[in-house]
């Protein structure tokens, strides 16, 4: 015996195949015009899972049905329907886990754009700082803490002796040490 219209239904319940299959042909566009509906931004994978998913649930559930052809109808709209509702949530949800970088990038870009301007104006206050000083003391302070020479190279260097770099140092740090911003850098 083969589905028709009329005993669809009671084959469905007892899991024939053939029932299945009417459903599939009689069905298919109800089910997939819903699920393309709510889908309709969403992948046509994503459809067409939906849709596969649909026919198992109502293979897997025809036992619970109770009804005619008219309520069979609504049935399958309403599973589709929550389906479909179901596949959207998801595949938010796993877009939204795929993407958290994103936010974190762009405030990592935002912080390290924060840090550049404070060393700026950091930077902008330790050169004025420094052009209040005497020129070879100035001398003295970039070639230590901006070329990282150790005091015998800047003494070297200027034809001074190391206990006048020392010397230089210590009182240059003891004027820059009153602008409180650079008293943590030098001391």
């Amino acid at each position: 015996m083969k589905s028709s219209s009329i005993n669809f239904i009671s084959r469905l319940k007892t899991q024939k195949e053939d029932a299945l299959e009417y459903i599939i042909d009689d069905y298919m566009p109800l089910v997939k015009t819903i699920a393309t509906k709510i889908l309709h931004n969403m992948k046509q994978t994503d459809i067409d899972e939906c849709i596969n998913d649909v026919f198992l649930t109502v293979w897997q559930n025809a036992y619970q049905f109770q009804g005619d052809i008219q309520d069979f109808k609504k049935w399958i709209g309403m599973i589709t329907k929550y389906k479909a509702i179901d596949r959207y949530r998801q595949t938010k949800k796993q877009i939204a886990h795929e993407q958290p970088d994103t936010p974190l990038e762009q405030k990592a870009s935002f912080l390290q754009t924060d840090v550049s301007v404070l060393k700026k104006e950091e930077k902008n206050a330790i050169l004025f700082a420094l052009s209040q000083l005497k020129e070879i003391d100035r001398d003295i302070f970039i070639m230590k803490y901006y070329l990282e020479l150790s005091n015998s190279e800047i003494a070297d260097n200027l034809d001074i002796s190391k206990a006048a770099v020392d010397n230089r140092l210590y009182r240059g740090k003891k004027i820059l040490a009153t602008n409180s911003k650079l008293k943590e850098l030098f001391v």
